[in-house]
């Protein structure tokens, strides 16, 4: 076995990467990675530097890889960890940099150990967790982070040490709907007639939505939505990670992931909504407008974008982070996971705590939410 770091994934043949990642999952794809390399929206300007973990065989095939960030902030993750840098900070340590196993700015579950097809899925699972974990240590850094990892990475994690941490975001699933009608129909009535109320003030303000893929959608389409994507950022606060380029050049390279919603008023473009299509799943990810419209939010954000699982045969809709408001347009409660290593035995004993505390008052959070469901009993 042959382990290797590669400080960029151009250093990577494209096949052999997509060979191990799949075709279920956008975001661990070779070309969006690649994409956010090429255009800097990673590097050293955000604080992302790719040390990308590759395992070959003896025959020099690629059989395993794990993509892997050295980070000297905690932007772009969505899991949380502010408070234990402050930490650091208040003890006279340094917690950047630090090691973090993710896909950039996408707080989306998907496999974290990329393992080829008939390997023995536990023994390279474990030949790639201890050569991140020696880097780590190479490294000298203070922690390294697996975040929204599934179910199976999760469990293998957690034999090998890393602390467990449960989240919550709030997802869609298709119970074999034909319609969005049909949908409606599992709600309970006071929830139907919301919904339906926040359908009608899209369509009698006049407001025309169009779905376009990557094929469809022309460089002015990605100019109009690249603008709206960086007014939401100027609105709430934070930095436009992503450039225009990036977009178009994930539309180009993954046409058939590329799910674009565009809003018209008076033939004059006002919003837009992007997703990305997985095998069975819609990725909710980003959101801009230009002006205000009473339910536009909702309508292009999840309605539309349940209309697509149900006309796709997708089973899943994640709409991104966080948001209670979503249980009432039938997005429930659902666990997230991430997996933690701390260098430093008193902080590892520290955070260890803050976090069985944190999973016992999420556990009992997630329970609560699941009793405000808005479907039929």
């Amino acid at each position: 076995m042959n382990i290797t770091i590669a400080g960029a994934i151009k250093e990577i043949n494209a096949d052999e990467w997509n060979t191990l990642a799949g075709p279920d999952n956008p975001f661990v794809r070779y070309e969006f990675l690649s994409a956010l390399e090429t255009h800097h929206c990673v590097g050293e300007r955000y604080g992302w530097i790719a040390q990308h973990i590759t395992l070959r065989d003896e025959h020099h095939k690629l059989i395993g890889a794990v993509p892997l960030y050295l980070k000297d902030n905690s932007y772009g993750e969505f899991v949380f960890d502010w408070s234990w840098a402050e930490a650091y900070h208040r003890s006279g340590m340094q917690y950047y940099p630090k090691l973090v196993v993710a896909t950039p700015y996408t707080p989306a579950t998907g496999p974290r150990l990329l393992i080829a097809g008939g390997q023995d899925y536990v023994a390279m699972a474990k030949h790639l967790i201890a050569a991140a974990l020696r880097h780590a240590k190479n490294l000298k850094v203070s922690s390294l982070h697996w975040l929204f990892t599934n179910e199976q990475d999760t469990q293998q994690l957690t034999q090998h040490g890393f602390m467990q941490r449960l989240g919550c975001q709030f997802h869609w699933s298709n119970a074999g709907y034909e319609s969005f009608e049909q949908y409606l129909q599992a709600l309970s009535r006071s929830k139907r007639k919301n919904i339906v109320r926040e359908r009608r003030h899209v369509k009698d303000a006049g407001v025309e939505l169009k779905t376009l893929n990557g094929h469809e959608a022309t460089e002015q389409h990605w100019s109009i939505f690249h603008r709206y994507y960086e007014s939401t950022f100027m609105k709430l606060g934070g930095y436009a990670t992503l450039s225009e380029d990036f977009f178009r050049e994930v539309a180009s390279a993954m046409p058939d992931s590329i799910v674009l919603v565009l809003a018209k008023q008076d033939r004059h473009y006002v919003a837009a909504a992007l997703s990305f299509r997985g095998a069975d799943t819609l990725y909710g990810r980003h959101w801009g407008c230009e002006k205000e419209i009473n339910s536009l939010h909702f309508e292009a954000c999840y309605y539309q974008g349940i209309e697509y699982c149900i006309t796709h045969g997708l089973q899943r809709f994640e709409p991104g982070a966080q948001g209670e408001h979503k249980i009432a347009r039938g997005f429930l409660p659902t666990p997230t996971w991430s997996a933690h290593w701390i260098a430093d035995p008193k902080f590892k004993n520290a955070i260890r705590e803050f976090l069985d505390r944190e999973t016992h008052g999420m556990r009992h959070y997630i329970q609560e939410l699941q009793e405000h469901s808005p479907f039929k009993t």
